[in-house]
């Protein structure tokens, strides 16, 4: 493929894509759905907090 062609699908295939699903929408995601997947949520978005701060600490470890 050219690299016109190789631009033009990368551009506009993704931008047509786009266009068709709307854009993402996470304006109560969490509130619409029940109780136990509110709280499944909170826990992973808490774990995903975790692995993140006990990364940053690992990396401070081993700078010192």
């Amino acid at each position: 493929m050219s690299k016109f062609s190789d631009w033009f699908h990368r551009t506009f295939d993704d931008w047509a894509f786009r266009s068709l699903i709307g854009p993402a929408q996470t304006k109560g995601a969490v509130q619409g759905c029940d109780a136990e997947a509110r709280e499944q949520w909170k826990r992973d978005l808490e774990n995903r907090k975790r692995y993140t701060r006990e990364q940053r600490e690992r990396r401070k470890a081993a700078r010192r």
